[in-house]
């Protein structure tokens, strides 16, 4: 007879699925939030370090204007560079630099020592956002990395908001110095947090015998010197002059030659084929509207406030929370609307109608027009820019080959950064040709009509690639999504 059964073992009870690392989206969104920080703080501090340091216009602008370019040109290099030599590697050595940079800023005694340090700074700025958004696309998966990307995205329209406010408590209780000094700290921080950033990191395969693609990258950087120069410049030289066409036409000359040289290389810096890819492509022109229906009112709509409407800075700087405060709350609202089902590029496309919207309705502004008018229109176009904010790039991310992320993040917020630039230059450019023949408040009513039919057009772009559902390849949606 068979003996007595050993009783059952209790069931082991299943695991629950382990939690994401809070650490790594906490150092990188800090250092997210230092970026664009430091671009919306720096011009607050220009009058400050012109008395102290005697220095002149031209020179002056260019501590805002070196970061700007620099950032822009190195935003790709860094991306590509962190798929070959490891994304924490490169944002590390990013978040290096930048804290250098602004200790050398607080430091410098002469303003065009200030300028090269700046300039620093935005290399590393370009390696932080471009890193720091391929890392999150790795660490996270699924709800967690659809907040992860749309905490990136409210950081950084909060450092854009408070970068002013913060820079100006700063030159009334110490001086501009401390403007930068801040920066250094708070990278100090970040990068004591790197190991654990590390150790969050699975592994990620890497292309065999890949090099970093040095001639691609040299003559990107010439490319995007020479056309973000052009842009800084076009306002200041006239945009017909001379200067600015060898600019432009330089700058064109270089990047034929930047798709040239990347044919033929066999791990090149943008892997052109990543641009037939229709719905990446399509993701990457999101951003590009945002630029041009938000970042310009970001950037405009104050001057207009107190000189048109006569309000205080004060009232205008407080009115001004109408436009940034989606901000903080819509980043967040998509993430949760699409952990609800709610597809994301419902979301997307409700993100840029309200840009075309908003810009649209902000021509009821008036030099005595009520808040109460007003507040809607201001608050529609905020939600334009925060509803994309970080989920377009998670959404882009998402449809990569994993192995390409960096490269991938670096040319997105290539064409982020660069879009700003030029949707900045131009809105100057134009209303202060529009105001030779007639008044401010007209000549931004016109404006305003422009930005709206600009992102319009982009909305229908972005629309019709979107649509396209594969590539040309077929490798669209080989990743989660």
């Amino acid at each position: 007879m068979p003996g007595p059964q050993a009783p059952l073992a209790p069931a082991t009870p299943m695991a629950a699925p382990p939690k994401p690392p809070w650490l790594p989206l906490a150092a990188i969104l800090l250092a997210v939030f230092v970026v664009p920080m430091s671009i919306s703080g720096t011009a607050v501090a220009l009058p400050g370090i012109g008395a102290d340091t005697g220095a002149g216009p031209a020179p002056l602008q260019w501590v805002v204007n070196a970061f700007n370019v620099a950032f822009a040109c190195f935003t790709l290099v860094w991306g590509s560079v962190a798929d070959i030599v490891g994304r924490v590697r490169a944002f590390a050595a990013g978040a290096t630099v930048y804290a250098v940079a602004s200790l050398a800023s607080a430091l410098a005694s002469d303003v065009l020592l200030l300028d090269a340090a700046r300039a620093l700074a935005g290399i590393g700025g370009a390696a932080i956002f471009s890193c720091g958004s391929a890392i999150l696309s790795t660490v996270y998966e699924g709800p967690a990395r659809a907040k992860a990307f749309a905490l990136f995205g409210t950081v950084a329209g909060v450092g854009i908001a408070v970068g002013p406010s913060l820079s100006g408590a700063l030159l009334q209780t110490v001086s501009w110095r401390w403007v930068f000094a801040v920066h250094a700290v708070a990278l100090a921080v970040v990068l004591a947090a790197v190991p654990a950033i590390a150790r969050s990191l699975p592994a990620t395969p890497r292309p065999a015998g890949a090099r970093v693609d040095v001639p691609g990258s040299a003559v990107f950087v010439v490319a995007m010197v020479l056309l973000t120069t052009a842009i800084v410049q076009g306002s200041q030289w006239g945009w017909g002059s001379a200067g600015v066409l060898g600019l432009f036409a330089g700058a064109a000359v270089a990047l034929a030659a930047f798709a040239a040289v990347e044919k033929r290389r066999t791990h090149p810096m943008l892997d052109l084929g990543l641009l037939r890819n229709r719905r990446f492509l399509g993701l990457c022109l999101v951003p590009v509207a945002g630029s041009f229906g938000f970042v310009t009112m970001l950037t405009y709509l104050p001057s207009y406030l107190t000189e048109v409407t006569g309000r205080g800075t004060g009232a205008a700087g407080l009115l001004m929370v109408l436009l940034t405060a989606p901000m903080l709350v819509f980043p967040l609202l998509a993430a949760t609307l699409v952990a609800r089902g709610v597809p994301p590029l419902t979301i997307i496309y409700v993100s840029l109608a309200a840009l075309v919207v908003g810009d649209a309705t902000l021509t009821l502004f008036g030099p005595d027009v009520s808040v109460a008018v007003i507040a809607l229109p201001m608050i529609v176009t905020g939600a334009g820019m925060a509803l994309a904010a970080g989920l377009v790039d998670g959404q882009a991310l998402a449809l990569v080959d994993p192995a390409k992320a960096g490269m991938a993040a670096g040319f997105l917020n290539t064409l982020r950064l660069g879009s700003e630039a030029v949707a900045v230059a131009l809105y100057g450019s134009v209303l202060t040709t529009l105001t030779a023949s007639r008044s401010y408040d007209e000549a931004f009513h016109a404006v305003l009509w422009g930005l709206a039919g600009v992102c319009l057009v982009l909305g229908v772009a972005v629309f019709g690639l979107l649509a396209g559902g594969r590539t040309a390849s077929g490798e669209a949606g080989t990743r989660r999504t």
